[in-house]
């Protein structure tokens, strides 16, 4: 459940991540693109929200500083 004002505020910045991915399947990650071509956009979205507060949640419980994956090559 949480918080309903740090909800909406995930659910729409995982919105605006999986609508550019779904425009341009090429610049999203595997997860991501994988994701979106088995299942509907917004339980995507949904997931995607997940995905943001369990990292939000694990860097601060840890203290420690978001790092974004490398590129693989």
């Amino acid at each position: 459940m949480g918080e309903r004002s740090l909800r909406r505020l995930l659910i729409i910045g995982a919105s605006s991540v999986t609508k550019a991915a779904a425009r341009d399947p090429d610049n999203a990650g595997a997860w991501l693109a994988g994701m979106l071509a088995r299942k509907p956009r917004m339980l995507v979205t949904v997931a995607m929200a997940n995905k943001m507060a369990r990292t939000v949640w694990a860097l601060t419980v840890h203290g420690g500083s978001y790092r974004a994956p490398a590129a693989a090559v």
